[in-house]
Protein backbone atom coordinates (compact mmCIF):
# COMPACT_ATOMS: atom_id res chain seq x y z
CA UNK A 1 0.00 0.00 0.00
CA UNK A 2 3.18 2.36 1.12
CA UNK A 3 4.49 1.62 -2.57
CA UNK A 4 1.02 2.47 -4.48
CA UNK A 5 0.82 5.47 -2.20
CA UNK A 6 4.46 6.48 -3.54
CA UNK A 7 4.26 5.96 -6.87
CA UNK A 8 0.87 8.14 -7.16
CA UNK A 9 2.64 11.04 -5.64
CA UNK A 10 5.09 10.92 -8.51
CA UNK A 11 3.64 10.18 -10.85
CA UNK A 12 2.78 14.16 -11.55
CA UNK A 13 6.40 15.23 -10.95
CA UNK A 14 7.86 12.28 -13.52
CA UNK A 15 5.99 13.39 -15.80
CA UNK A 16 6.91 17.31 -15.52
CA UNK A 17 10.15 15.96 -15.68
CA UNK A 18 9.93 14.31 -19.38
CA UNK A 19 8.50 17.58 -20.82
CA UNK A 20 10.61 20.15 -18.86
CA UNK A 21 12.77 21.47 -22.08
CA UNK A 22 13.84 24.92 -21.56
CA UNK A 23 12.22 27.62 -23.58
CA UNK A 24 15.26 28.29 -26.19
CA UNK A 25 14.97 24.55 -27.14
CA UNK A 26 11.27 25.07 -28.15
CA UNK A 27 11.10 26.19 -31.65
CA UNK A 28 8.00 26.64 -34.14
CA UNK A 29 7.18 27.30 -38.09
CA UNK A 30 8.95 31.46 -37.60
CA UNK A 31 12.41 29.44 -36.76
CA UNK A 32 12.37 25.65 -37.74
CA UNK A 33 14.04 26.11 -40.96
CA UNK A 34 16.87 28.61 -39.66
CA UNK A 35 17.23 26.38 -36.53
CA UNK A 36 17.70 22.89 -38.52
CA UNK A 37 19.95 24.47 -41.41
CA UNK A 38 22.87 23.70 -39.32
CA UNK A 39 25.86 26.07 -39.55
CA UNK A 40 25.09 27.90 -36.77
CA UNK A 41 27.38 25.58 -34.17
CA UNK A 42 30.92 25.32 -34.45
CA UNK A 43 31.36 21.62 -34.41
CA UNK A 44 28.76 20.27 -36.19
CA UNK A 45 25.60 20.38 -38.68
CA UNK A 46 23.44 17.69 -37.37
CA UNK A 47 20.70 19.00 -35.61
CA UNK A 48 17.69 16.69 -33.39
CA UNK A 49 14.35 17.77 -33.16
CA UNK A 50 11.82 16.29 -31.12
CA UNK A 51 8.20 16.75 -32.63
CA UNK A 52 6.02 16.70 -29.16
CA UNK A 53 2.73 16.81 -28.30
CA UNK A 54 0.73 17.36 -25.40
CA UNK A 55 -1.39 14.38 -25.98
CA UNK A 56 1.63 12.55 -25.21
CA UNK A 57 4.03 14.18 -23.45
CA UNK A 58 4.38 11.36 -21.14
CA UNK A 59 6.80 9.52 -23.70
CA UNK A 60 8.29 12.07 -25.17
CA UNK A 61 12.32 11.91 -25.17
CA UNK A 62 13.99 12.79 -22.09
CA UNK A 63 17.60 12.69 -22.22
CA UNK A 64 18.56 15.52 -24.16
CA UNK A 65 21.04 16.47 -22.02
CA UNK A 66 22.73 13.17 -23.09
CA UNK A 67 22.98 14.32 -26.97
CA UNK A 68 26.19 16.00 -28.35
CA UNK A 69 24.59 17.75 -30.72
CA UNK A 70 21.93 20.74 -30.76
CA UNK A 71 18.20 19.51 -30.69
CA UNK A 72 15.34 21.07 -30.34
CA UNK A 73 11.20 20.52 -29.27
CA UNK A 74 8.50 21.49 -31.94
CA UNK A 75 4.82 21.42 -30.12
CA UNK A 76 2.65 19.99 -33.34
CA UNK A 77 0.24 22.20 -32.68
CA UNK A 78 2.11 25.41 -33.01
CA UNK A 79 4.05 24.15 -36.27
CA UNK A 80 1.79 23.15 -38.60
CA UNK A 81 3.37 23.73 -41.64
CA UNK A 82 6.82 22.06 -40.55
CA UNK A 83 4.76 19.19 -38.97
CA UNK A 84 2.93 18.87 -42.81
CA UNK A 85 6.50 19.45 -44.54
CA UNK A 86 7.84 16.64 -42.48
CA UNK A 87 4.84 14.37 -42.97
CA UNK A 88 4.45 13.97 -39.19
CA UNK A 89 1.90 12.00 -38.50
CA UNK A 90 2.63 10.35 -34.41
CA UNK A 91 4.16 12.15 -31.68
CA UNK A 92 6.85 11.69 -30.59
CA UNK A 93 8.62 11.63 -33.98
CA UNK A 94 12.44 12.35 -33.52
CA UNK A 95 14.28 13.59 -36.70
CA UNK A 96 17.77 14.01 -37.18
CA UNK A 97 18.89 17.05 -39.67
CA UNK A 98 22.29 17.33 -41.72
CA UNK A 99 22.75 20.89 -42.69
CA UNK A 100 18.95 21.09 -43.01
CA UNK A 101 18.37 17.70 -45.39
CA UNK A 102 16.11 15.15 -43.26
CA UNK A 103 18.54 12.53 -42.74
CA UNK A 104 17.01 9.89 -40.06
CA UNK A 105 13.33 9.68 -38.95
CA UNK A 106 12.47 7.53 -35.31
CA UNK A 107 8.79 7.81 -34.85
CA UNK A 108 6.24 6.74 -32.57
CA UNK A 109 4.17 3.64 -33.28
CA UNK A 110 0.69 3.45 -32.91
CA UNK A 111 0.95 2.53 -29.06
CA UNK A 112 2.39 6.21 -29.21
CA UNK A 113 5.89 4.95 -27.80
CA UNK A 114 8.95 5.87 -29.51
CA UNK A 115 10.77 2.74 -30.05
CA UNK A 116 13.93 4.22 -29.94
CA UNK A 117 16.74 4.95 -27.21
CA UNK A 118 19.55 7.33 -26.52
CA UNK A 119 21.98 4.73 -27.58
CA UNK A 120 20.37 4.01 -31.07
CA UNK A 121 19.69 7.80 -31.69
CA UNK A 122 23.57 8.94 -30.77
CA UNK A 123 24.62 5.44 -33.47
CA UNK A 124 22.66 7.45 -35.99
CA UNK A 125 24.27 10.68 -35.19
CA UNK A 126 27.91 9.22 -35.82
CA UNK A 127 26.93 7.12 -38.70
CA UNK A 128 25.48 10.46 -40.26
CA UNK A 129 28.88 12.39 -39.17
CA UNK A 130 30.88 9.99 -40.28
CA UNK A 131 29.30 9.81 -44.01
CA UNK A 132 29.50 13.88 -44.70
CA UNK A 133 33.03 13.88 -43.82
CA UNK A 134 35.32 14.07 -47.09
CA UNK A 135 38.34 12.01 -46.58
Amino acid sequence: MKNLILILFLIPFLTFAQSDVPEEYWIDDTDFEQKVSGGAFDETDIVVVEFWAEFNKENCFNEWEQLDVPYYRVDISKAPQAKKKYRVRMAPTIMIFNQGSKEKVFKAGLDLLLPTDLNEIQESIIEINKASKFE
